[in-house]
């Protein structure tokens, strides 16, 4: 398909797997613009969901290893990364829905970290029978009452700003703990500080999801479900991970050493291990 004309051309494939087809697309989204999104591999499909602030190079490290034994599918959320800025009211959940269909497939399993685990939440509630199994890294949770902290208060003031130094400093200060030494350190600080002005625009024009609230719905959820964080992430996301694995039927939860908000950089190797048992 062509390209969007403000959408950025496709990415060379990764010289790393000279043997694999990769190809890129840009995902026509629900109301205007497109989503870059990637696909390499083969076998069953597996779609990653990378946080708010970030973008699909989150999974870096870990498509490699997954794509040598599952259809491996990526995208950057709306307004994020290489996707285009939204101009009116959009939702990430049919966003989602949009690039399973746009890839023909009637489901899949849905790994998502963060927000990306927010949405890969609320869409299988939404459409139990399209999600094969879920793995939820880091997650927040539609519905959950945040409690008020200095730290939520200068992220609504760097939002209202429009400040996107102030967010991308906030940031890496609150979620990337272990700082720009610690392995994929300059990545997650060039996703950061590259995505800032874009959340600002892209957080501005989301919907769906206030109107939301899987937190008393999670007994409900159906698909086989993991849920992963990291002992150096903030500690509410601790807390979430608890009432997903104690509340979702049949939830296997794991907690990584050595990893903050930014797991799937920090450590891949251990999360690729986790991925791949649960996947099979």
């Amino acid at each position: 398909m062509s390209p969007h004309p403000d959408a950025p051309a496709p990415d060379a494939p990764d010289a790393s797997a000279p043997s694999e087809h990769v190809s890129v697309v840009h995902v026509p989204a629900p109301g205007g613009g497109r989503l870059w999104a990637e696909r390499r591999g083969a076998g069953s499909p597996v779609v990653l969901l990378h946080g708010s602030g970030m973008d699909s190079r989150l999974w870096d490290a870990v498509v490699p290893a997954l794509s040598r034994h599952h259809d491996v599918i990526r995208y950057d959320a709306r307004g994020l990364g290489r996707s285009s800025a939204p101009e009116q009211a959009f939702d990430d959940v049919a966003d989602l829905g949009a690039v399973l269909d746009h890839f023909g497939l009637p489901g899949a399993a849905l790994v998502g970290l963060s927000m990306g685990g927010e949405t890969a939440l609320d869409f299988a509630l939404a459409h139990p029978g399209r999600v094969a199994s879920l793995a939820l890294i880091g997650a927040s949770v539609s519905g959950h009452d945040w409690p008020p902290s200095p730290e939520t208060t200068a992220y609504a003031e760097a939002r209202r700003r429009g400040d996107a130094a102030a967010l991308a400093e906030l940031e890496l200060s609150v979620w990337a703990a272990l700082g720009r030494g610690a392995p994929g350190g300059e990545l997650i600080a060039a996703m950061v500080e590259e995505n800032a002005a874009r959340r600002i625009v892209s957080e501005h024009h989301l919907a769906g999801a206030p109107a939301r609230a899987a937190e008393p719905l999670l007994g409900t959820v159906t698909a086989p479900t993991l849920v992963v964080h990291g002992d150096r992430d903030h500690p509410e996301i601790a807390a979430i991970a608890r009432r997903l694995a104690e509340d979702v039927p049949g939830a296997c939860g794991h907690l990584v050493a050595d990893a903050d908000h930014y797991l799937p950089l920090r450590t891949p190797e251990r999360l690729t291990e986790l991925l791949l048992a649960h996947l099979a």
